[in-house]
């Protein structure tokens, strides 16, 4: 069996370095994909020859450089080959419109990063053991 890859989708250095710590520390030892922004991200999920390994999860940023997430979960969405992947918003954001675009556009979750590290390794730490240990993901296209 293939290890499940995570798509980490994050421009801010720390918190996506953060985020591999957290990932480390919990034991999940997934291979991890950082795209820097919503066009690596895309490329990465949609490459034009359609041939690639999908992750098993996408971590995903919302205020992102040149394509943000918000446009980057509605193509995950439109395209036969993504739109059962698991996505789960982890962004700073709590503003209401947020919350509501990315629920409109099927995310899985929609997670605020806790501002203290301890706190948001622990999010990190769950959101993995949840979503590649415990849950039944799709059969993907």
């Amino acid at each position: 069996m293939k290890q499940k890859t995570i798509l980490l989708v994050e421009d801010n250095p720390d918190d996506a370095d953060l985020t591999l710590r957290a990932l480390k520390k919990s034991k999940i030892l997934n291979d991890v994909i950082v795209a820097r922004d919503g066009v690596e991200a895309l490329n990465y999920l949609l490459p034009q020859d359609g041939q690639k390994q999908l992750p098993a999860l996408v971590l995903l940023d919302l205020k992102l450089p040149r394509v943000d997430g918000h446009e980057v979960l509605r193509r995950i969405r439109e395209d036969e080959r993504t739109r059962l992947l698991p996505v789960i918003i982890l962004t700073t954001s709590k503003e209401q419109r947020d919350l509501l675009a990315g629920y409109g556009h099927s995310c899985n979750s929609y997670i605020c990063k806790p501002v203290d590290s301890v706190e948001f390794i622990s999010a990190v730490q769950q959101i993995g053991m949840y979503w590649l240990m415990l849950n039944e993901p799709p059969p993907m296209a």
